[in-house]
């Protein structure tokens, strides 16, 4: 006679299976219901008639795997709709080629002697100080840019150092001291960069933004 408890586990593993934690795919879990579905009529047909199977115990099972074939569904309705993702991803990225953007990072590259930047804040400062360093870290120039609002404040560096020295064209690097009431409040850097081209891969759809390769969508923080 089949048990209720070995039906139950056999519920279970389905159900772990089919929440990854098993690795049965999608016709196993479909052959995996038909063999619930005949354990249970079995247990049905073999049960001991002073002892009926209690109503609960039906229930209960009957609970487990019609959980079983929600999950399947849910899981194949996820990966459809993420599939569906890829293509819109892919074109919402081609529109950005051409296009400035302002993504996450601290590099500042100075060009004709204009370098532009930017930074977010989550609240209003009452000072916001950048600093501009070459390849070397040396400090070469600061730039007081007083109160800003919260959000992502952008500025432009004419290429000076302190003495009002142009310096060469090419890769430098910032950092953002901001304060509220003299109380220090964190600055996330954002670099700027012209979008050259759009790369669909292992990674999802990622973006050619100047010297930078592979820049995922979700590090661009603001398109100009």
């Amino acid at each position: 006679m089949v048990t209720a408890t070995q039906a139950t586990g056999n519920a279970s593993s389905i159900f772990a299976a089919l929440n990854g934690t098993g690795t049965a795919s999608a016709s196993a879990a479909a052959a995996s219901q038909d063999r619930f579905m005949t354990l249970l009529v079995t247990q049905l047909k073999n049960q001991d008639p002073l002892n009926p199977m209690d109503n609960a115990q039906m229930t209960s099972q009957m609970a487990q795997i019609s959980t079983v074939s929600g999950i399947e569904k849910l899981n194949a309705t996820l990966q459809a709709l993420s599939a569906s993702m890829t293509p819109n991803q892919t074109l919402q990225a081609v529109s950005m080629i051409g296009h400035g953007v302002l993504m996450e990072g601290t590099g500042v590259e100075l060009v004709s002697g204009v370098g532009l930047a930017g930074f977010t804040l989550s609240q209003p400062v009452d000072s916001a100080k950048v600093s501009i360093y070459d390849r070397s870290g040396a400090l070469v120039s600061n730039m007081d840019l007083g109160a800003q609002s919260a959000g992502i404040t952008k500025f432009q560096w004419d290429g000076k150092d302190a003495s009002g020295t142009l310096l060469p064209d090419g890769q430098y690097t910032f950092s953002v001291n901001a304060s509220l009431a003299g109380n220090s409040v964190a600055a996330s850097g954002l670099q700027y960069g012209l979008v050259n081209s759009v790369t669909q891969g292992a990674q999802g759809v990622t973006l050619n933004v100047g010297q930078q390769q592979n820049v995922a969508l979700s590090k661009v923080q603001q398109i100009l």
